[in-house]
């Protein structure tokens, strides 16, 4: 089992200064292992990332909000993500990983801590498609929460399951922008129909993974052009991440210079403050509206 690449230990300090309230909408807790075991059957083990490491990266980078979502690494185990979500103190709010044998007490539990939606792989380098009919009796399960679904799939998946998520009538998040391929170039065939559910009022994305997004490298500039075409399709459903600590990637970025990379790709502030600040509290934060 291959361990993982450590996040870069030095972020630089970003020259762009986030607006107040600014979340981080996709990042990750990954243990300690020796309070929060890894899954037995997990397809990478991750150097630790514990709560306080995340706190600090936050502090330095300027974000007083976060959303925490559940990683293949913890499997269906989000003792380490509610653990977090209990002691940001209603900073940070959560997306869990669970199958439909979740019990009613377990969902309630969950939601007292902050979580708000649960997340399914499709990726196959970590485990492929979920059972679909899984998928559907957990929605119904959730449904009555008001979480959402979140989706993190390859980019030439979403030809395959677009019909099954539209059938699913729950809003849900894309993450890191369908994970297209920026070489194959904007009228790629998996863009164009990412942006065709981008017209659709209950599908999110998120514009984060630039590095993975990205077939030229660092600074990742290649991927630019997706997120500001995902923004302009549906600026009111765009959220952004660090993806800290950066699980699978095959370059490690600083987390500092995605932040410039984020204000380099949108220029307008009040774009910026859509997508980091109102866009976040809508979803996540709704009782602050």
């Amino acid at each position: 089992m291959k361990t993982i690449l450590a996040p870069d230990p030095n972020p630089i300090k970003p020259k762009y200064t986030p607006p107040a309230g600014a979340c981080d909408a996709h990042c990750h807790v990954f243990g300690p292992g020796a309070r929060f075991p890894y899954s037995a059957n997990r397809s990478y083990t991750p150097p630790d990332a514990p709560k306080e490491q995340l706190a600090a990266l936050h502090r330095h980078l300027g974000f007083s909000r976060a959303v925490l979502v559940q990683a293949s690494c913890h499997g269906i185990d989000n003792a380490a993500l509610v653990d977090a979500l209990t002691w940001s103190n209603n900073a940070w709010r959560g997306v869990c990983m669970i199958n439909d044998k979740v019990t009613d007490s377990e969902l309630e539990s969950l939601h007292a801590a902050g979580v708000r939606g649960a997340r399914f792989n499709f990726v196959a380098h970590l485990g492929g498609a979920p059972d679909l009919a899984v998928i559907e009796a957990v929605v119904k399960r959730i449904a009555p929460l008001g979480w959402h679904l979140q989706v993190h799939l390859d980019a030439q998946d979403i030809d395959t399951y677009r019909d099954f998520l539209l059938g699913l009538e729950m809003p849900f998040i894309i993450d890191h922008m369908g994970r297209v391929v920026a070489k194959n170039g904007l009228e790629q065939k998996p863009f164009r129909l990412m942006l065709d559910l981008m017209k659709e009022d209950r599908v999110w994305t998120k514009v984060s993974g630039f590095e993975r997004v990205s077939s030229t490298g660092k600074p990742f500039h290649d991927a630019m052009p997706y997120a500001r075409a995902l923004v302009e399709a549906a600026p009111g459903r765009v959220l952004w991440g660090t993806d800290y600590p950066h699980p699978n990637v095959k370059e490690m970025p600083n987390d500092g210079e995605q932040v410039d990379l984020f204000a380099q790709t949108i220029t307008d502030e009040a774009t910026r403050r859509r997508i980091l600040v109102d866009n976040p509290t809508k979803l996540y934060w709704p009782e602050l509206k």
